[in-house]
């Protein structure tokens, strides 16, 4: 079953938990109080105040991603989201030899992406390839914002840009029924091309280094903004062997052959994402009082912000026993706009460091509660034992460079019933 959202890797999970950089905002908002029945002494305890609300990302880095990310929607609560591909190709095999130009007939040529998910449904989209005018490096590193020249004209076949875009497509390569696949026709002329100029000059051929400096790489993007509350995400593991371009020719003799352009992990590639929020979203991550009600989250955009003054009151000979912070959000089941089932939790350690620390806890999502719970009690306990200063708790979703999750955190003033809490266990020695 494909959910309308990220799919979760094991091995991802333990890459992203990591430091990443953010800018601070300040703003006082919300509050919430403790829960004087759970604790196991009154002394020192007041009400705590929960100030809450959005910071706005401007350098995310995407190079190397865990999947890459194409296509557009149009969110009716955050706006639109737009993502494009930028990857290398490499030659499956040095030295294809071809053969004589004159004697070999391209069938087809065909870009397949592996599909690992979306955000989203299922959609029609009409989408180009180019071929690169500047060449990427492995080494670089490269931001959401970064774009490329293209040289040429569109690469797909022509007629074939509108595609249906699914998940769950049955995908056939010749007699093998294979995983879902995107399969981008591309025209003829490249295959060609690249039969005609591997016979003129071999040495291309021979080298990788050579090659990549000959064919600079692709951009993949799609065109046609959706209309609100339509469109699709979807997400491709790009160093899946599957995931490449097939030259299909036939030969002198009549033979069926094919070579493959090989997308992996030698190969640099990022997402470049454009995302313009609504006007209610944008307000909030400007604005100091307007997240009272709501706050937010989005996968390249922005982070929630938590900060919590009234741990500075705790007494310092304080054992923490317990510390769960709870945050409702709006979501409707089956809603194609999933919050995801885990956050990354982050802190600065001081008040003159932008750079973020995991905690050691991430948030995790339930269903039945609909809220987000985090068990800060380790970050509590390093708090008041001055071993970091009491900043703030970053709220991040998971796959923040590689999805588009995004998340609507009911503020302190929300009309809806369930509103943030934070409950505190502890004593004193």
């Amino acid at each position: 079953m494909w959910r309308k959202g990220v799919l979760l890797s094991a091995t991802f999970l333990i890459g992203l938990f990591v430091a990443v950089g953010c800018k601070k905002k300040e703003q006082i908002l919300g509050q919430d109080s403790i829960d004087s029945n759970d604790l196991l002494t009154s002394e020192g305890v007041d009400t705590f105040t929960l100030r809450t609300f959005t910071i706005e990302e401007d350098s995310v880095i995407t190079d190397n991603p865990a999947y890459g990310i194409l296509g557009q929607f149009n969110d009716p609560d955050f706006g639109q989201m737009n993502s494009e591909i930028y990857t290398q190709i490499r030659l499956a095999g040095v030295d294809p030899n071809f053969g004589d130009p004159t004697t070999l007939t391209v069938d087809s040529i065909v870009l397949r992406l592996e599909y690992t998910g979306l955000y989203g449904e299922t959609t029609d989209q009409y989408i180009e390839v180019f071929e690169l005018g500047e060449g990427l490096s492995i080494d670089s590193t490269y931001y959401s914002f970064n774009t490329f020249t293209s040289t040429g004209t569109d690469l797909v076949r022509p007629g074939e840009n509108n595609i249906t875009m699914d998940v769950n497509t049955i995908s056939v390569v010749g007699n093998d029924t294979v995983s879902p696949q995107l399969r981008i026709p591309l025209d003829n002329s490249l295959g060609d091309r690249f039969i005609q100029d591997a016979w003129d000059t071999p040495d291309i051929f021979n080298d990788n280094n050579e090659f990549i400096n000959y064919f600079k790489g692709l951009h993949i993007r799609t065109t046609l903004s959706p209309l609100s509350g339509d469109g699709g995400v979807f997400y491709f593991d790009m160093n899946d062997p599957s995931s490449k371009i097939t030259m299909y020719y036939t030969d002198g003799s009549g033979d069926s052959r094919e070579f493959d352009f090989v997308i992996n992990s030698e190969c640099a590639d990022f997402n470049h994402v454009d995302i313009i929020n609504s006007l209610n979203v944008s307000t909030v991550i400007a604005d100091t009082i307007s997240g009272m009600q709501e706050f937010y989250a989005q996968s390249f955009k922005s982070r929630a912000v938590i900060q919590i003054p009234g741990l500075d009151n705790i007494p310092a000979n304080a054992v923490i026993h317990k510390a769960n912070l709870t945050l409702p959000i709006q979501y409707q089941t089956a809603s194609i706009y999933d919050p995801g089932d885990l956050l990354i939790v982050s802190t600065r350690l001081s008040e003159d460091d932008d750079r973020l620390y995991s905690i050691g806890t991430l948030g995790e999502y339930s269903s039945s509660q609909k809220a987000f719970t985090i068990s800060i009690r380790e970050y509590i306990q390093s708090v008041i034992l001055g071993e970091i200063e009491n900043t703030e708790l970053i709220l991040s979703p998971f796959f923040f460079i590689s999805s588009a999750d995004r998340i609507i955190f009911n503020g302190k003033q929300t009309l809806n019933k369930a509103k943030p809490k934070l409950d505190i266990v502890y004593t004193e020695f």
